[in-house]
């Protein structure tokens, strides 16, 4: 069976999240980059990374490298791939992006038209034709240039993998599934802990917790522009991989997962995303302030997406805010606090310093994820014979 060189984009600085990812799912990885990991795979890859990888943004097909410094580079290289291995005679396809760091070329949008000119002339010696219907399945390209090394590849999976399907409705500065699913993985939590979130919003971080827990792959919910690729993925194989991906699911996991918010509107939101996402049974959500957090267990997790006060009206509220979350979390017996904000402030006004701090993007903003370590639960003792 054809192997391919598959790229999957992620966020930056979680490259290494990815790549236990890609590892746990069995596949060889070849190249790691600033927010993308490359890896060997068949068609059946395609399928089962798509469906079960959480912290990829997507999963496209390398076609080929080659370097450009001119746009007749761009164009000669971009001729010299065997686009007919991936296009079929119908094919309707396009650049969908265009993006370039540190080279000679750098114009989006001459990029695109270049690449798109010189698949068409490829296919029109291959096809035998001068013209193209382009009436049938959809093969979005995307062209990478990193100082002057162009990338050119094929997308796999159309909407963004953080789409996972369950989330319809969002509060106002929702945390994306992916980037969610990536700061769980950063932490020790496993489905035995508690795991609190009090700054719940729509519920993201409790419903990719929970999906974790009962072992539910990210895109079972969902569609992909490669299940219409038949000359690639035969149909076959999206049945295989979505049947691997139901037999592992596990609902009757016994796990601790809350979420919070003071906006009971939110609440309603967040619960009808838990429904869609088959774990409402999972996860307790409760109209509560930060300030009345507490539990009486040890050794549970505040894992959570507090206010960053992004407008200047909000701005004020936040050192009272910081201060309430570090009380909350003060009265709690041995356990760790992983929080993602942009607020500079956030240390000083919950009064201790992190353990660990990693600056991350979250969108465009610029945040930190700082993360205070409880102590660990004692080892269980095995049972005795």
């Amino acid at each position: 069976m054809q192997t391919y060189e598959l790229i999957a984009p992620c966020h930056f600085g979680l490259e290494a999240v990815l790549k236990r990812e890609i590892y746990d799912l069995g596949y060889e990885i070849t190249r790691v980059e600033d927010g993308r990991v490359t890896f060997t795979g068949d068609a059946e890859a395609i399928c089962r990374a798509n469906l079960f990888l959480r912290t990829a943004e997507r999963v496209l097909i390398q076609v080929g490298r080659f370097y450009a410094t001119t746009f007749d580079e761009l164009f000669e290289g971009t001729k010299a791939l065997p686009w007919e291995e991936f296009l079929p005679k119908d094919a309707r396809f396009w650049v969908k992006k265009a993006s370039s760091i540190k080279s000679k070329l750098f114009s989006p949008s001459d990029i695109q038209s270049i690449v798109k000119k010189a698949v068409v002339e490829r296919l029109k010696g291959t096809y035998g034709v001068s013209w193209f219907s382009e009436d049938g399945s959809d093969y979005p390209l995307r062209v990478f240039l990193m100082k002057d090394e162009v990338t050119v590849t094929i997308d796999t999976t159309g909407d963004s993998l953080h789409k996972r399907g369950y989330r319809t409705m969002a509060g106002a500065a929702p945390l994306s599934e992916t980037l969610a699913a990536s700061l769980i993985m950063l932490t020790p939590w496993h489905a035995d802990r508690i795991l609190v979130d009090p700054f719940c919003g729509s519920g993201t971080f409790p419903i990719e917790a929970a999906m974790m827990a009962a072992n539910i792959a990210p895109g079972m919910n969902r569609e992909f522009l490669s299940q219409e690729w038949q000359n690639i993925v035969p149909k076959k194989m999206w049945y295989e991989a979505v049947e691997e991906a139901q037999d592992l699911v596990d609902l009757r996991v016994e796990t601790a997962i809350q979420g919070y918010d003071i906006d009971e509107s939110v609440i309603a939101i967040a619960r009808e995303n838990a429904r869609r996402a088959g774990v409402d049974q999972m996860i307790h959500f409760q109209r509560r302030p930060v300030a009345e957090l507490s539990h009486p267990k040890k050794y549970g997790f505040i894992l959570s997406n507090p206010p960053y006060g992004e407008r200047l009206e909000d701005k004020k509220d936040l050192p009272a805010l910081y201060q309430q979350i570090g009380e909350a979390y003060a009265r709690l017996d041995d356990w760790s606090m992983y929080l993602i904000t942009s607020y500079e402030d956030a240390e000083r006004y919950i009064g201790k310093k992190a353990d660990k701090n990693r600056k991350l993007y979250n969108g465009m903003i610029r945040t930190y994820f700082y993360q205070f370590l409880g102590a660990k639960p004692p080892k269980r003792k095995p049972r005795e014979q």
